[in-house]
Order: structure tokens, then sequence, then C-alpha cells
């Protein structure tokens, strides 16, 4: 048996593309003449199409969260583990949808689309995204497959914030928001790690200004730097200390042979980064941190998160995790309280996990029952 003819998988799956042709303002005041989404499904939509979960994807996610796109695949969608047949996100009772945001690398439209006004790649004149033009581009995309409203809005992370931006742009075309190792807004501290990763990339003397397709060439070792900076802190101290310590993977420390010395975790973080560089585009990389560093739940509701959470008509589900340094538990706790100070339904899971801001993608029982319980409630008909 495969790993896709697995019962409990989605098995094979083929992403399509949708055109929209109606202009989209974004909150930079720009518009997007036409644009074009790549999307995945998993699972039937029902007759009254009420049993449709959306899965807003984190910073460096895509559209492929479930499933294997061919038989030689060994690797499966970043959460497979937890969408399909019997799993949290149960395929046999929900469909699922999946999308590459705007702006993404992955298909759909982004830095490097072609600008219809210049015949060239958008580049880095791309315009600038919010979190809120993601949700309206989602929204549009519900109106293209014929849902009005979702059973749920689901997201870690960044993706978190489009579930919490969803219940307050949309309240009355989502059930249930479920928002996952999250916070209402950056720290001081997030928004300076986003920044060193940053100039990583434009200190790149490939970054060419953003313009570095038209010179056949992309900053890798920018992008792979901040790709290394994010995954140190996407991971806890403890796993790190687990998985490498202090082992070396070349060298000794004998008199003089010092410069020799390579450690493991050395190598591990050139290898992320490396790859990372090898498939992610630079332009959206910026893109994107700058639309997480932006984001700010209770900005325009005087700063008072329970005021903004008073739009909601839907009912919460908030995950964190006892590790995750990059959103601690006080951020999701956060969230928890202004939605009891706005008198909503909110049910809250903390986590004990050794794994850091990435618990949310990794197998976890405690975790997996609790957001299974939570799952398992949802109406759909």
């Amino acid at each position: 048996m495969t790993q896709s003819s697995a019962p409990d998988s989605v098995g094979l799956v083929t992403p399509f593309t949708v055109q929209f042709d109606e202009p989209l303002r974004l909150a930079s005041g720009r518009t997007l003449e036409t644009y074009e989404l790549v999307v995945e499904t998993y699972g039937s939509l029902n007759a009254n199409k009420s049993n449709a979960v959306l899965i807003c994807h984190a910073l460096s996610g895509d559209h492929h969260a479930a499933g294997f796109h061919s038989e030689g695949d060994r690797k499966p969608g970043w959460w497979d583990g937890y969408i399909g047949p019997g799993k949290p996100i149960d395929t046999d009772k929900f469909f699922v949808v999946s999308l590459n945001n705007l702006g993404g690398c992955s298909g759909s439209t982004g830095p490097r689309s072609i600008n219809p006004a210049t015949g060239s790649p958008w580049g880095a004149d791309f315009p600038k995204l919010r979190v809120r033009d993601w949700v309206h581009s989602q929204a549009r995309l519900a109106d293209s497959l014929g849902i009005d409203q979702w059973a749920a809005v689901i997201g870690g992370s960044l993706g978190g914030m489009q579930a919490m931006r969803w219940a307050l742009e949309y309240p009355d075309r989502l059930r249930h928001c479920i928002v996952i190792a999250s916070a209402m807004k950056l720290s001081a501290q997030n928004i300076a790690f986003n920044e060193t990763a940053r100039q990583a990339i434009l200190k790149d003397p490939e970054f060419y200004h953003g313009d570095y397709q038209s010179h056949d060439t992309y900053p890798k070792n920018g992008l792979a730097i901040a790709r290394m900076i994010g995954h140190i802190t996407y991971l806890s101290d403890d796993v790190m200390g687990e998985k490498f310590g202090r082992e070396l993977r070349t060298g000794s420390f004998d008199q003089g042979l010092e410069d020799l010395v390579e450690f493991q975790v050395e190598s591990y973080l050139r290898y992320q980064g490396d790859t990372f560089s090898k498939n992610f585009d630079a332009n959206t990389y910026i893109l994107m941190t700058r639309a997480l560093d932006y984001f700010d739940l209770a900005r325009e509701y005087g700063d008072d998160a329970s005021v903004a959470f008073r739009r909601a008509q839907c009912d919460f589900y908030v995950a964190s995790f006892s590790t995750d340094w990059r959103f601690p538990v006080e951020r999701s706790r956060e969230i928890v309280d202004a939605l009891i100070d706005a008198q909503k339904n909110v049910s809250y899971t903390e986590v004990e996990s050794p794994y850091g801001h990435d618990a949310f993608l990794l197998p976890n029982e405690h975790y997996r029952e609790a957001f299974s319980r939570y799952l398992a409630r949802i109406e759909t008909e």
C-alpha cells in the first residue's frame, strides 16, 4: 500500500486555478484588475453547501495542505497529519478548501507573475498586502465555489490572523473561527526578527532592488539566511538541544584544528536555508512578513480587542503551545480574554509540547484529541 492509498489519506489531489476578473481594491489604495488563486479541495461539498471549511496558511505555506500530487511524492501536504478521513479536519464530514494566498509564489498572482501593464514580472512593485486583502480575496473564492457560509475558518500562526479577520470582516459568513498558535498583533521582538530577515535579503547583491528575475538570478544567500533566522524562532531551545546539542559534524577541538569544526546545528540550518531559497520567492517573503508585521486586530477599534470581537457572530476555538516563544501562550490567552469580555463562546486548549512554534504542525495526542472534539461539535446540516 502506498502512502497516498492509506485509509486516512485524502490520496492524490490536483490543484486548480480560479481566475478573477473583477478588480480588487487593496488596503494600500492600489487595485489588482485581475488575479488568480491556486486552490486544492478535499472531501465533498454537501447538497446545501454547509460543510465547507477554509484552511488559511501561514508564512511559508501554500495550497497543498494534504494528500499527494503523484504516486512518487515522498512528502504530503503541510498539514496532512490533521486533514483526511478520520483526522481532526475529517474529510468524510467536511469539504476542505485550501489556497495559495494572493502574493504567494506557488501559482497564485504574486511578485513572480506578469504585470499586465508592463508585460514584465511584478517583482518588488507588486502591491503591498494586508491580512484583510487576503480575506477579501478568499471571500470571492467562496463566492466562486457557491459557498455562502463556512462551517469553519481555520488557521495557524499567520493563518490564525486571517481567521480572526474573517470573523470581523464577514461575521455572517462563518460559524466557527479556529485560531492556533497566533496573536492579535506581533510583539516588537517578532517585528525585529522579521526585519532582520528582510535585511538579509535586501542587502544581498543578487536582489537588484527586487528586480532579480530580469537579471536571471535570485538572492539565494539572503533568502537562505532569512530562513535560518526564522527557523531558529520556530523551534524551542529544548528541541534544538535534544536534536543537536553540541554535536560535531566535522572536525575536532584538538589543538590547532578549531577552524575545521562544524556543529551539526550549523549544517542543519544551512540545509534548511538552501532548500528554502530554491523554492520560495524573495519578494513574496518580504511581502508576507510585512503583512504579518502590519496586522493589528484592534487598531481600528480604539485598540480594544473586546470591542473588535463584538462584531463577530461565530464561536471560537483557540489553541496554544507551551514552548512557543514566537507566539507564546500569553498571546492566545489575550485572545481568549478579549472574546470572553465580548461575550463570545470560546473554547481554549493549552498544549504541552517541546516543539516550539512548529508544534501546531506536528503530531501531538492532546492537541489532536482537543482539536477533534471541537470540530466534531460543528454542525454541517
